[in-house]
């Protein structure tokens, strides 16, 4: 699932994409993901222009001209396709110039809509969103500003947010002192955004191991994570996420964080800090890494 760098890359790069279009149609052979209907939402969204693309950890939220809400989320293998309007010539043999991001699928951007198509949003200029989504977990709804307010408000404090401050972050993690720090950075109602990849980095960049339980962390390792996680987020944003193995960002071309990973991914390899060894265990079925060499 893309954590969010990701979702802040697509949401970058869909601003530049859609911002001030006229949807003029909507399409869905998928109604268990939509809400209201296929055919409810189209009536609501049908000539509303795109005002602004915003994100609150990993869901996107579309604002329309209407004051209402699209709000996206990609779940574990949804990904956005932007199609341009094709010209006659683009029609006679050149490729029309695509716009992708997400989770990408084999075969998943031949002959647009395909059988991965499971929702399109059609512009008034003759562009498309297609909404592709191979195990069909990710979700379009049409929210209201009040159902906004009270979206975000179930969701924890994001690491740029504010309200993020020391001693938030410590109050947060302290009220679960039983359990690992890696269970409460990825419990998404405390603390939104972060997901496997950057929670191992943060840890690896505070020299915590994930394993560890919260009443075992002093405080000026409390500190430390709560500096390296905006740092490593930012870091990853200015790389344009991380590529593993299936994620693209919206031009199509993998994230440019893979060379800056210290411990994801790494199994077996040399720590970048210290030379020792990356290992790799399951913490409550996700795939943990870490440096038990300079990781205490």
């Amino acid at each position: 699932m893309p954590e969010l760098p990701e979702v802040e890359t697509i949401r970058r790069e869909l601003a530049k994409a859609i911002k001030n279009k006229t949807i003029a149609d909507f399409w869905s052979d998928w109604p268990k993901g939509v809400n209201p209907k296929p055919a409810g939402l189209r009536r609501k969204i049908k000539g509303k222009k795109i005002v602004s693309v915003g994100r609150r950890a990993k869901i996107l939220i579309i604002k329309l001209s209407s004051g209402e809400f699209l709000i996206i989320h990609l779940k574990l293998t949804g990904q956005l396709v932007y199609k341009v309007k094709e010209t006659l010539r683009q029609t006679q043999g050149d490729k029309a110039r695509l716009i992708v991001g997400g989770h990408p699928q084999k075969g998943g951007l031949g002959n647009l809509p395909n059988k991965f198509t499971h929702y399109i949003f059609s512009f008034a200029d003759g562009s498309k969103l297609f909404f592709n989504d191979l195990r069909k977990f990710g979700w379009v709804r049409l929210v209201s500003q009040a159902a906004i307010d009270k979206l975000i408000s179930s969701i924890g404090v994001e690491p740029f947010d504010k309200e993020f401050t020391l001693n938030n972050f410590s109050g947060i993690i302290k009220k679960y002192q039983s359990r690992k720090i890696k269970q409460v950075l990825l419990d998404q109602s405390l603390i939104s955004g972060l997901g496997n990849i950057y929670t191992d980095e943060s840890c690896f960049c505070a020299k915590i191991l994930p394993t560890r339980v919260v009443k075992t962390l002093k405080e000026a390792e409390i500190k430390s994570l709560f500096v390296c996680i905006p740092k490593i987020l930012r870091l990853a944003i200015a790389k344009k996420g991380t590529s593993d193995n299936t994620y693209v960002q919206l031009d199509g071309r993998p994230g440019g964080m893979v060379p800056y990973l210290n411990v994801y991914g790494r199994k077996g390899e040399k720590c970048k800090r210290c030379g020792g060894s990356v290992q790799k265990i399951k913490l409550n079925g996700r795939g943990t890494h870490f440096c038990k060499n300079c990781q205490k």
